[in-house]
């Protein structure tokens, strides 16, 4: 499992991906923040030995880009309401990730 904060054209997800493969491993998943996918990043994971790319939707990949099968995006929209519930009744942001 790969973590990052951003993802802008993918080479150096894909290079750590292949690396791991040739270290033995047997998939290879990464989890970013903000995806900004730019410079063909998304045909760059699919050809790439990566086996997913998991982004939130900080930022909206292109209609293009969600069409690929090794992209899944998940919302943040949760998240953010239930820290702006929290801080309208004055309750804690912080054990939001207790």
């Amino acid at each position: 499992i790969l973590v990052d904060d951003i993802c802008d054209s993918g080479g150096t997800l894909c290079n750590a991906a292949a690396a791991l493969k040739e270290q033995g491993a047997t998939a290879v998943s990464a989890y970013i923040t903000h995806g900004v996918l730019s410079n063909n990043a998304v045909k760059r994971v699919e050809d790439s030995v990566m086996d997913e790319l998991v982004i939130c939707n900080t930022i909206r990949p292109t209609d293009a880009d969600l069409k690929s099968k090794k992209l899944r995006v998940l919302s943040v929209a949760p998240l953010l309401g239930e820290a702006i519930r929290r801080i309208a009744n004055n309750e804690s942001v912080s054990k939001l990730f207790d």
